[in-house]
């Protein structure tokens, strides 16, 4: 697992949290930070039969590097903690986040247990590097009403998007 420069955290007991990108093959990881962001109430609103056969919620589990989606990992002792992802969807086939062509929309995901350690601000801090290696300006997300992580996006300078979904949220990514 090749570590991200800047990208350790000690999480307590368990050890130091690495960060690995994310690849093709972490589809598996994918539908289970989707299923957790979808019942981030700790109740089952949606089963892994309803993420899969909703084509508005089974894309964020196909990580597609060829259209410029990219992510990191986060890990201890090589087990998943956490995962950030950006994908690249258009107004074709819109996620919940969308706000223009060329805007990708972030998901990210703590595993419970893991939750206010610092992992998901330790996440975010590594991926807009990335994002402006890439040369983006933005990135969206969505958020539900009452999600606490709403918070944590409006300390890393998310904003309410404009003449978007409501939850919808952008951050600039300065130069």
């Amino acid at each position: 697992m090749a570590a991200i420069p800047g990208g350790s955290l000690q999480a307590g007991p368990d050890g130091a949290v690495e960060l690995r990108q994310l690849v093709g093959d972490d589809d598996e990881l994918l539908t289970e930070a989707t299923l957790l962001n979808v019942n981030w109430t700790g109740d089952e609103r949606l089963t892994r039969d309803d993420l899969a056969s909703d084509r508005a919620l089974a894309h964020y589990t196909d990580l597609r590097p060829d259209r410029g989606d990219f992510g990191l990992v986060a890990e201890i002792a090589g087990c998943p903690v956490g995962v950030v992802w950006l994908l690249f969807l258009d107004a074709a086939d819109p996620g919940y986040g969308y706000v223009a062509d060329g805007v990708p929309e972030l998901s990210v995901c703590v595993w419970p247990g893991h939750r206010g350690t610092g992992v998901g601000t330790l996440l975010l801090e590594a991926v807009f590097p990335a994002a402006r290696d890439r040369a983006l300006d933005r990135i969206s997300l969505s958020v539900e009403a009452g999600n606490p992580a709403r918070k944590l996006y409006q300390d890393l300078g998310f904003v309410d998007a404009e003449r978007a979904a409501p939850g919808t949220m952008v951050v600039s990514l300065p130069r």
